[in-house]
């Protein structure tokens, strides 16, 4: 079970972005399709960013007893698909978030 900590943690936290932007109507519950497309191609960018580091030998993957041990590609683990879709759905929650207050504040 150990070896699927960091997974189930890059999991549970994704849950708490949709519950963040399905209570606030962030992002996916704002426009689906188009956060589908930006949250695609975000993750894409930071994964073809991610194999040219290991291509290049910058980046690899490290060994630790919390990940499963699952690679995508060499020197890619599982995980990093997971933490890199977090990571942009954080970030456009992040950032719809703060639209949402600024405009709160202009409003009053």
């Amino acid at each position: 079970m150990l070896g699927f900590a960091y997974l189930l943690a890059l999991l549970v936290s994704l849950t708490g972005m949709v519950v963040l932007d399905r209570r606030f109507g962030l992002f996916f519950w704002r426009a689906p399709r188009a956060a589908a497309v930006v949250l695609a191609a975000g993750v894409l960018f930071f994964l073809a960013w991610d194999l040219v580091g290991i291509s290049a030998g910058i980046f690899y993957r490290g060994e630790t007893a919390f990940m499963t041990g699952l690679q995508v590609a060499p020197e890619l683990p599982i995980e990093e698909v997971f933490f890199l879709t977090f990571l942009c759905y954080l970030f456009m929650n992040a950032l719809q978030g703060a639209r949402v207050l600024l405009e709160r504040g202009h409003a009053s």
